[in-house]
């Protein structure tokens, strides 16, 4: 089962990376994905990920706490409004603004609603 968690882990891993540029798709759950999965898998991947200086901190937040920091809160909502707003000047069909209004609101609305760290 450790080979699965491991790619299961890295696979999360990846996925938050790609989120630091690209804002529709969320860095924290997939590192916290990939925390659990490392946790599970390799102790050396989940030692570093838990160590790291950038996501780490938001990995013992939310491990302690359930908590998101409200600098991280504020930085999530001004990428999901740019991403937003791009769609906006871009002229995306409206089906796809609607579907992009409620799952990102929902989005915030979640992460809102969390307690500050």
């Amino acid at each position: 089962m450790r080979p699965i968690w491991f790619l299961c882990g890295l696979t999360a891993l990846g996925l938050g990376l790609i989120g630091v540029v690209l804002p529709l798709l969320p860095t924290v759950p997939f590192m916290l994905l990939a925390a659990f999965c490392f946790a599970r898998s390799s102790e050396k991947m989940h030692a570093w990920l838990i160590e790291h200086r950038v996501f780490g901190p938001m990995i013992e937040d939310w491990n302690r706490s359930g908590a998101i920091r409200p600098s991280a809160k504020r930085w999530a909502t001004v990428s999901i409004a740019a991403v937003f707003g791009l769609s906006l000047y871009l002229d995306v069909k409206t089906v796809v603004l609607a579907i992009q209004a409620v799952t990102l609101g929902c989005v915030l609305i979640f992460i809102w609603t969390r307690p500050n760290m």
